[in-house]
């Protein structure tokens, strides 16, 4: 996280930062996100969260219904940073490239 803020900051961007550690996200948020990006893109699978689940954990959030549930209880297991655009749209993980160019888009529009 500490390079996404640091490259917002570069690039004089304001933001809105939403600690989803210390407050979980809604199942109504989680699944918007999973709805635009897909839910495996959501979960960071190579996380020390997601590898210390048990067996029944893991099978669980290979569905939606499943992963929301575990998603609420173990937020930390939300791949970050998810960056949301003013036109809707958004993007997981820290890919400076992939963030410029889509902050390029909102300018333009």
């Amino acid at each position: 996280m500490k390079k996404t803020f640091d490259f917002l900051a570069e690039e004089g961007v304001d933001y809105e930062f939403i600690d989803y550690k210390k407050a979980a996200p809604s199942e109504d948020l989680l699944r918007e996100f999973i709805g635009k990006t897909g839910l495996d893109a959501v979960i960071n699978k190579k996380g020390m969260t997601y590898r210390k689940l048990d067996a029944a954990a893991k099978a669980a959030v290979e569905d939606d219904l499943g992963a929301l549930k575990v998603l609420t209880e173990k937020s930390s297991m939300i791949k970050r940073p998810i960056i949301a655009y003013p036109d809707g749209s958004i993007t997981l993980g820290f890919d400076p490239e992939t963030i410029k160019a889509r902050m390029a888009e909102q300018s333009e529009a």
